[in-house]
């Protein structure tokens, strides 16, 4: 048999890892299944948008986690034998990807952004950022099944194709783990997700207080976006939440328009934002590494430049 496995912890990564799988089944002409919650996602959602199958996951005790489902992946692969299995790269599917490509004996290519077949139509070639961010990597597959945890934020995700046929199937209940989950407590967010922004602003280094902040926000809310930042601001400073920092070890934003202020673009940095639409900087630094990803640049001192545009657009 052969088949695209893929799984997915909510609608997001379902429907980004969809367009990836579905371009894969187009090419090696095969099927693509979804493992998702029985909650959360609907099935028929992605079936319209690609899936031929979808393979419901049942609900865990409070008691239990993902660890539960390995050997549910492993025996529906086992069984069927697909071509590509792929999940997404968040911290508990990364170890959930490990752990079964440990049970079926192939490799894993971890943090992908693109994943497609070779010049023969048959080879899995996965592409992943290398040297932080500095270098592309291409990964052949030589195993079967080929496996992929694919970075969130990195791919189109699959629009419906009208009203699709599919199949939908109800998993059995996994037996119980010897892991127990003894306690949840839900991390409290400060901020708004910025992957889903359209426009954002971020700030860097060039502040000099925290204080000076409400000149980016100012200009954030006129524009109608949310504030980022770069690891210095949140990680060292403490002046933004963890969740606003852009880069390798941050965020991977895509949005319409992004505005670094006070950025010098470290690759660290521009790695989490290379799929922005439009780029623009504001440094006094004509020579700053930002400029050199930014379609449009602007040469002076951020205290001068940011209330220009602020009555600018004030009128």
């Amino acid at each position: 048999m052969a088949g695209i496995f893929f799984f997915a912890e909510n609608r997001g990564q379902a429907l980004e890892i969809l367009s990836a799988a579905r371009g894969l089944g187009d090419t090696l002409k095969t099927t693509v299944s979804a493992f998702i919650f029985e909650s959360g996602v609907d099935g028929q959602e992605l079936i319209n948008c690609g899936a031929d199958e979808i393979l419901l996951l049942p609900q865990l005790p409070e008691d239990q986690g993902y660890d539960c489902y390995i050997p549910v992946f492993a025996e529906e692969a086992k069984s069927r034998d697909p071509d590509v299995f792929l999940f997404p790269a968040t911290t508990p599917c990364k170890d959930i990807a490990a752990r079964v490509a440990g049970r079926l004996n192939t490799g894993l290519c971890s943090s992908c952004i693109a994943i497609g077949t070779g010049d023969d139509g048959k080879t899995i070639v996965m592409e992943r950022l290398a040297y932080g961010g500095a270098a592309l990597q291409k990964v052949v597959s030589e195993c079967r099944p080929a496996m992929a945890t694919i970075a969130p934020g990195t791919l189109t995700p699959a629009e419906q194709k009208g009203t699709r046929e599919g199949k939908i199937s109800e998993l059995p209940q996994p037996a119980p783990s010897a892991v127990k989950v003894l306690e949840r407590k839900a991390k409290a967010k400060e901020s708004r997700d910025i992957t889903e922004a359209k426009v954002i602003v971020c700030v860097g280094r060039g502040f000099e207080k925290q204080e000076d902040l409400g000149l980016a926000r100012e200009l954030c809310n006129l524009l109608g976006g949310e504030m980022a930042c770069t690891r210095p601001i949140s990680e060292e400073m403490k002046w933004l939440p963890e969740e606003l920092c852009i880069g390798l070890s941050g965020a991977s934003v895509k949005p319409q328009l992004y505005l670094g202020i006070g950025i010098s673009g470290q690759i660290q940095h521009v790695t989490g934002l290379r799929n922005a639409r439009v780029i623009c900087a504001i440094n006094k630094d004509e020579n700053a590494p930002i400029f050199g990803v930014s379609d449009i640049g602007i040469v002076g001192d951020l205290y001068q430049v940011v209330p220009k545009l602020i009555a600018a657009m004030k009128g």
